[in-house]
């Protein structure tokens, strides 16, 4: 019976279901079962004097059904729905395999009631004295009584129906299960935990770009208008010479502009110095650059570059620098006003005095003293130079607006200062006047008209 009970299956899992091995113990009984007739299914024909011995299993083994096969168990930790999941196809599948193999039986099960109703005997005797008789030969059969082989058939037939239908059953319990089984409550916590997680990630990412996009914008734009500035300035001034409008109601009525921080803005002065004992530089500045106001002026000579310097850098006090040594000035000018300076200095002694809006703020001595002013120099406005003309820094430039620069060969009275300053008088330097033909400007320098003296009183 085994090919017969393996069909479209291989054999060894035909035997292993409860139905397959009832059939095949029976079938091994009926195979060495002595005398009876030739097969009914056309097989070669018993010796003369061949029977069958017919066994039957006891009713409470009938009845206890098959027990289902153990469902191997997923290796690893799984989620519970994956392995409900994995255990309902495993169900499904033994379901299967039992339908094929209760289909593919039933011509054996047709083949064993042929023969057992050979189990009447042979000869006329009944079932029972068969039965009897393989007793009496000694054959154990576990104090079973003979039995109706109909009787046998149904209890058969009754028992893999009962196999069948709590397969089914539960088949449908598992997949009414996982049809309506909700996840649990703690999944559904982690994944709207991390759900919020990556939301508020992408939040701050996108409030960090923000940011990045607003600052950059802003630095384009101050530079942008910085530039444009810078641009529009020249262009007018471009435009003024076009027109050869230059020219100034009075050639020291105009003023140079410096708006930037930079290395290359810067106006110079075409006339140089002579030698110099004694002098007195006054001009009118106005700035708000914050540290220092910068570089208003410095005069450089050949092997020294501070020959003349006045300085206000960093956090520093404004300094007065003469031949490289160094004198602080009580001068306050960084508060975007027009301020009248003046500075004077002799070599007798190093002695200088320091003048804002007319009024003398400080004085002092010892300041390179006995040494003379070097003749031959360059004389730039807005810079502060390294060598002579040229190496400017940007952090020292100059940034604002002056006008009326002069020089003279000698110190001034306080008197004069004060009428200069209060515009009483108007006294142009000896050695170096404030005119337009004197000044050349570069690198966006620009040079306006300038408020009137009377106005840039009025913004003292």
């Amino acid at each position: 019976l085994a090919p017969r009970l393996g069909a479209g299956r291989p054999a060894e899992r035909a035997l292993r279901s409860p139905a397959g091995m009832l059939l095949v113990a029976a079938g091994l009984l009926l195979a060495v079962a002595a005398g009876g007739r030739g097969s009914p299914t056309g097989d070669q024909e018993s010796p003369p004097g061949s029977r069958f011995v017919c066994t039957s299993l006891p009713l409470d083994v009938a009845g206890a059904g098959c027990p289902l096969p153990p469902v191997p168990m997923q290796g690893g930790a799984l989620p519970p729905e994956e392995e409900l999941k994995a255990t309902v196809l495993q169900l499904r599948e033994t379901v299967l395999q039992q339908k094929e193999t209760i289909g593919s039986q039933r011509e054996a099960i047709r083949e064993l009631t042929g023969k057992l109703s050979r189990c009447e005997g042979t000869d006329g005797k009944s079932a029972a004295g068969a039965w009897k008789n393989e007793v009496g030969k000694g054959k154990d059969t576990m104090g079973d009584l003979p039995r109706d082989p109909a009787q046998v058939i149904d209890q058969l037939s009754r028992t893999m129906q009962t196999l069948k239908d709590r397969l089914e059953s539960l088949e449908h319990q598992l997949r009414a299960n996982v049809s309506y089984a909700a996840l649990p409550s703690d999944l559904r916590e982690m994944l709207q935990r991390r759900l919020g997680d990556l939301e508020r990630q992408l939040l701050s990412k996108v409030a960090e770009l923000e940011d990045e996009k607003s600052l950059l914008h802003n630095e384009t734009s101050a530079h942008r208008q910085k530039t444009e500035t810078a641009l529009n300035a020249l262009l007018e001034r471009v435009s003024e010479l076009e027109k050869g409008n230059s020219a100034f109601k009075s050639p020291d009525e105009f003023k140079v502009s410096l708006p930037l921080r930079t290395n290359y803005l810067y106006g110079k002065i075409k006339k140089t110095l002579p030698e110099l004992y004694a002098f007195t530089v006054c001009l009118w500045l106005r700035s708000s650059a914050s540290p220092g106001i910068g570089t208003p002026f410095s005069y450089a000579v050949p092997g020294q570059a501070n020959e003349i310097v006045l300085i206000e850098w960093g956090n520093n006090p404004i300094e007065l620098l003469i031949n490289d040594k160094v004198a602080q000035l009580p001068l306050f000018i960084s508060d975007g006003k027009w301020h009248h300076i003046c500075i004077t200095w002799t070599t007798r002694d190093g002695m200088w005095e320091a003048f804002q809006d007319g009024e003398k703020l400080g004085t002092g001595e010892n300041l390179a003293p006995w040494h003379p002013i070097k003749p031959g120099g360059v004389l730039i406005l807005g810079q502060e130079q390294d060598t002579v003309g040229g190496r400017f820094d940007a952090t020292q430039a100059f940034v604002g607006e002056m006008s009326q620069f002069n020089i003279w060969d000698r110190v001034l009275k306080a008197e004069d200062i004060m009428n200069i300053a209060n515009c009483s008088i108007n006294m142009p330097g000896n050695i170096i006047p404030w005119v337009d033909n004197n000044v050349d400007v570069f690198g966006g320098a620009t040079k306006w008209p300038v408020e009137t003296c009377e106005e840039r009183l009025l913004d003292l």
